[in-house]
């Protein structure tokens, strides 16, 4: 079976697709042209284009592929946690909101907000590559 977009959407705790182009938009405003804050911004993309590489590849793998790699990606998907954390903290230590990063929720508070920030993560890499061209 092919997977489309309204499965992802009948998931708990997806995401719009407007509504991750706004938290993006939102993102890069508070970003702005902060040197420290677009070099965060670059390790969370460097970050989400590791882990995209292990989800986009989940679908395609044996059981046995999927067992060998589960630790690789788990440990990609905390990086990325990590990451947005990281830039959230500066931001709001710049005085901005940060309000992109409460959406996204807090994993400790509720485990399908660890789903979330990975699906926003693959959107990241998503904008981004389709500006790329």
């Amino acid at each position: 079976m092919i997977a489309v977009y309204e499965n992802y959407r009948l998931m708990p705790m997806s995401l719009a697709l407007e509504e991750m182009a706004a938290l993006h938009r939102e993102m890069a405003e508070e970003i702005g042209s902060d040197e420290d804050a677009l070099e965060l911004y670059g390790d969370l993309l460097a970050a989400a284009v590791k882990y995209l590489d292990s989800r986009a590849h989940w679908p395609l793998w044996s059981r046995e592929k999927k067992l060998e790699n589960d630790a690789a990606r788990t440990s990609r998907h905390n990086m990325v946690i990590l990451s947005f954390n990281q830039l959230a903290r500066y931001l709001k230590m710049q005085g901005k909101a940060a309000g992109w990063r409460d959406v996204l929720g807090e994993e400790a508070e509720n485990a399908g907000y660890r789903k979330r920030l990975g699906d926003f993560a693959c959107y990241l890499v998503f904008a981004e590559s389709l500006n790329a061209r």
